[in-house]
């Protein structure tokens, strides 16, 4: 099962896409019930920028996660199919700041795509989290504009593969309905 967390800055999005993981894990990819949820967490966003206020919120997010779960921290640039290799429940938080680390914001969408339907072939759960950059203002920059265009068109490619997408407004969540066509 492929699940996508949207939802724009501070909306709660983070803690949404981990209570799903968390949950996924605990269900078990057999149905059976584990005590001690496992959940790799693949964390786009690295310390060491310069930017106290990110780091800070960086480690906010580090306390959040349980013991039990792994991390694998992809760095600027990197491709994430490599960390989608994982066996169990993935949690990848998130789309935008791995985006955001790659030159013109140009990734490589088709493997991403093919790493997700190749987990969820093997009956592995992935959570997603997501900046939704489509209600917001139109961008004063050129670099925001191809941010936002790039973020927006990997967002509707993973939308259009995952099994639920939900939207994240200031702390309540709307489940997407999956459109027929």
């Amino acid at each position: 099962m492929i699940s996508l967390v949207l939802g724009g800055g501070r909306s709660g999005k983070s803690e949404v896409g981990e209570r799903l993981a968390e949950l996924r894990a605990l269900a078990g990819s057999e149905g059976c019930v584990r005590r001690e949820p496992s959940v790799t967490y693949v964390a786009t966003a690295l310390t060491g920028r310069g930017d106290p206020d990110f780091d800070a919120r960086i480690a906010r997010h580090r306390a959040r996660r349980p013991p039990a779960w792994v991390t694998l921290e992809v760095a600027a640039g990197e491709v994430l199919s490599a960390a989608l290799g994982a066996s169990g429940v993935v949690l990848v938080d998130s789309l935008g700041t791995w985006v955001a680390g790659h030159d013109d914001f140009v990734v490589d969408v088709e493997d991403l795509i093919s790493a997700l339907e190749r987990r969820k072939a093997d009956g592995w759960p992935t959570v997603l989290v997501s900046d939704e950059v489509g209600l917001g203002v139109h961008p004063e920059t050129a670099a925001g504009l191809s941010f936002r265009d790039a973020l927006g068109e990997l967002n509707r490619r993973v939308a259009a593969v995952a099994d639920d997408v939900r939207l994240v407004v200031a702390g309540r969540v709307l489940v997407m309905p999956k459109e027929d066509r």
